[in-house]
């Protein structure tokens, strides 16, 4: 399983251009993975991954995840091959449908068949990353045109899938999921099978799985998780993560936090990689002083 940073989902480290930057830098010298990238209402994260990796020589970088309605899918497979390039070949795209009061309600776009709306749109994505000549005409996308973008090399696609149907769309036309509010049980019983029995239907090879996590190394790990449900409690408000919560029977955001002692986050992280997670997105919450630096030595370590 590969250790990755997630920045942008919670409170970290500096924030600015330049503070990511040196937060990619440094999780590199430290020997982390990757690095992950939420894209809210900041920093667009393709544009600064793929600064970051004209910074940096070995570390992964993903987004996680661009929202797909704001962007024409030939504008952002333009984007993503861009960031691969300025990358060489160390990004992945992480691409989702956001929220229904995101897209409509601060957007004012059409939220309707947001299943039809993905499957439309890796449809063009995909073949277009390839290199190859798009002919779509569907019902949200009309697009006849090839990309040519020198270097990109390969960019995995991969999907904000937690529900059935995306998760078989995902498994057919992407290469993997990002999850996010997701714990190890729903992982286990329903995420990874239904990928993985999309991908094989589809004679592809087994998805990647990256999953994003709250964690902190703590003594306390109760007023730990208090304080994360504090800071996180929009995203137990939101549907399809309220959906994943209940799921695994949490009340919330803090509840699905990775908290304790380095023994027990070990062990929990062992989990995770044993039921088929691939790449671990840890969201560092610093719940008290020192717990970042206290978290980020433990993540840096040998896994």
């Amino acid at each position: 399983m590969r250790m990755g940073l997630m920045i942008g989902a919670s409170d970290g480290p500096d924030g600015s251009l330049a503070g990511i930057i040196r937060t990619a830098q440094d999780a590199e010298a430290r020997g982390f993975d990757d690095l992950w990238m939420a894209n809210i209402f900041g920093l667009d994260a393709i544009s600064t991954l793929s600064l970051v990796g004209s910074h940096t020589s070995t570390i992964g970088l993903g987004t996680a995840v661009t929202p797909t309605y704001p962007r024409h899918p030939t504008a952002l497979a333009q984007q993503a091959m861009t960031a691969g390039a300025a990358a060489q070949g160390r990004f992945r795209l992480g691409i989702g449908l956001s929220h229904k009061i995101v897209i409509e309600n601060m957007l004012g776009f059409s939220y309707d068949k947001p299943a039809r709306h993905m499957r439309e749109y890796l449809e063009v994505l995909g073949p277009l990353m390839r290199g190859e000549t798009v002919s779509h005409a569907g019902e949200q996308y009309n697009v006849n045109l090839t990309l040519t973008v020198p270097d990109a090399g390969h960019v995995p696609i991969l999907v904000a899938a937690l529900g059935p149907q995306m998760l078989k769309l995902t498994g057919e036309l992407a290469d993997g999921t990002v999850t996010w509010m997701t714990g190890p049980r729903t992982l286990e019983d329903h995420i990874v099978p239904s990928l993985n029995t999309a991908a094989d239907s589809a004679g592809k090879p087994v998805p990647t799985v990256a999953a994003g996590f709250p964690i902190v190394v703590t003594n306390d790990p109760n007023a730990a998780r208090e304080r994360i449900g504090k800071t996180l409690a929009g995203y137990g408000q939101l549907p399809s993560y309220r959906a994943m919560l209940d799921r695994e029977g949490l009340a919330g955001p803090g509840d699905i936090a990775l908290a304790g002692d380095e023994n027990t986050l070990r062990s929990s992280l062992q989990r995770l990689k044993d039921l088929g997670v691939t790449h671990f997105c840890a969201a560092i919450v610093p719940t008290d002083d020192g717990a970042y630096d206290r978290t980020l030595e433990f993540l840096s370590g040998d896994w």
